[in-house]
């Protein structure tokens, strides 16, 4: 992906903010403005972000596709709980 130089004009008291997070989170300026407007632009937030879940969750698709549920999960789970 190219990358372009931008101008983007920014309260002061913002920026600050802006390089206090960056530092803490050992990023360049820019690259802590990019990863928060790709955060912001996709509009994925929680746990989805993360490429672990993705791998969890397909591992999950391959073993119903190889094992189907006999029974529906949601009434049985419903089932247990009033059981109690």
């Amino acid at each position: 992906m190219a990358t372009r130089k931008v101008l983007v004009s920014l309260d002061e008291r913002v920026l600050a903010r802006i390089d206090r997070a960056a530092t803490r989170r050992g990023l360049s300026r820019s690259a802590y403005i990019a990863r928060l407007a790709n955060t912001e632009s996709v509009g994925e937030h929680g746990p989805g972000l993360d490429s672990s879940v993705h791998k969890a969750l397909r591992s999950l698709d391959r073993l119903f596709r190889r094992k189907p549920m006999p029974v529906d999960a949601t009434a049985e789970i419903r089932h247990m709980r009033d059981e109690r």
